[in-house]
């Protein structure tokens, strides 16, 4: 498995209202691949969702926002990129205390 970086001005919304406030985080993509697909889902869930990127792609040495706004009162989330190549990085992290998640080669 290839670790790659995320970064391009993409934002992604989903709903939160058991939440007092919204989960965020910086996406930053310092690989050398494209990042065309990112998928978000609680731990606790055992599919992944729709692709929430809200851009075709996030190009290598670009940025980003990501809000969660899920409507789920947890912080732990499994998180799933895809290339332009088709290789996948999964990674679970605890999103509350997540400021910014790079993907790196």
């Amino acid at each position: 498995m290839r670790l790659f970086s995320l970064a391009a001005g993409l934002v992604a919304k989903l709903a939160c209202p058991a939440l007092a406030e919204d989960l965020q985080f910086t996406l930053v993509n310092n690989s050398s691949h494209a990042i065309v697909e990112m998928y978000l889902s609680p731990t606790h869930q055992d599919t992944w969702g729709e692709n929430i990127l809200s851009v075709a792609s996030v190009d290598p040495g670009t940025e980003g926002t990501i809000d969660i706004t899920d409507g789920e009162a947890v912080c732990d989330y499994d998180m799933r990129f895809v290339t332009a190549e088709g290789a996948t990085l999964e990674a679970t992290h605890n999103m509350c205390e997540l400021a910014s998640f790079t993907v790196t080669d």
